[in-house]
Order: structure tokens, then C-alpha cells, then sequence
């Protein structure tokens, strides 16, 4: 006879794994994003990760960061294997109001991050007012009848 248990912490377990993945299959790479006057930052956490297997592309307004943690190699025996190993990606969709030809990128201390400029045409600006001879307005003139 098959009695089925219910047990509310094996389903907090699964939604967990699906939200923050597991070492088998990662979730995706943390990030940070804020704005620091007219550029965006934006940090991805990577650590362990050598700066070779990093890979970022933009297509129109899609930035899309790879990454990949290889397992070691070698005559040695796992003890523990929390950290996630294999590939990563992350797609972020940017605004039009960014300038996506002048990307920073640096890698430091396991962390990749990114400087998107606010591009020109996207920036708040003065429109200077002229005298203009030419429009003059005319007054109204009264018309009687």
C-alpha cells in the first residue's frame, strides 16, 4: 500500500530550486543595476568564472551576457559541490535612450560590470529662444462695420 505524505518543506524545497536553481542547473547570474547621472551600471556576480569564458553580445537593443564556470580537472576528490559549473546566460532588454555603441565591460574580483552611456539624443536639453526679425507678429487690428 502507497500512502503519499504531504510535507510542506519538500515543496518549499522545489519552488526554491526553481527560482534559485541548483548546482546541476544554475539559475541565472545575480545582478545590481542603477543610474549614476548619464550612465547606467550594471554588475553581475561571476565568481570563479575566468574572464575568457565571457562573452557579451548586443543585437538591437538586447544584451546578452555568457558565461562558464568549468568543473576542475584532475587527480583530486570532491568533498563538497555547492557552486553551480557549466554555462550561463542572461538576457536584458535595454531602452532606446541608451547609447549601446559605448559599452564599458571590466571583470574584477568575480565581478563583471557593465557602463551603458545615456545616449546624446536622450539627454535633457536647453533650446535657446531668438529674437527672429523675420516673424514679427502682427496686432490685431479692429474691424468695423
Amino acid at each position: 500500500m502507497l500512502i503519499r505524505t504531504t510535507d510542506p518543506f519538500r515543496d518549499l524545497d522545489r519552488v526554491a530550486q526553481q527560482v534559485f536553481g541548483t548546482t546541476n542547473r544554475p539559475a541565472v547570474m545575480p545582478m545590481d543595476a542603477w543610474r549614476e547621472g548619464d550612465r547606467f551600471v550594471i554588475e553581475f556576480d561571476l565568481p570563479g568564472v575566468a574572464r575568457d569564458s565571457i562573452d557579451l553580445d548586443v543585437e538591437r537593443n538586447v544584451l546578452t551576457v555568457r558565461a562558464e564556470r568549468v568543473a576542475r580537472n584532475g587527480d583530486w576528490e570532491s568533498l563538497a559541490a555547492e557552486r553551480p559549473r557549466g554555462a550561463f546566460s542572461r538576457q536584458l532588454v535595454l531602452g532606446d535612450n541608451l547609447d549601446l555603441d559605448r559599452i564599458e565591460a571590466g571583470y574584477a574580483d568575480g565581478v563583471l560590470r557593465l557602463v551603458v552611456p545615456v545616449a546624446e539624443r536622450a539627454k535633457p536639453r536647453k533650446i535657446e529662444i531668438t529674437h527672429d526679425p523675420e516673424s514679427r507678429t502682427e496686432s490685431p487690428t479692429a474691424i468695423t462695420a
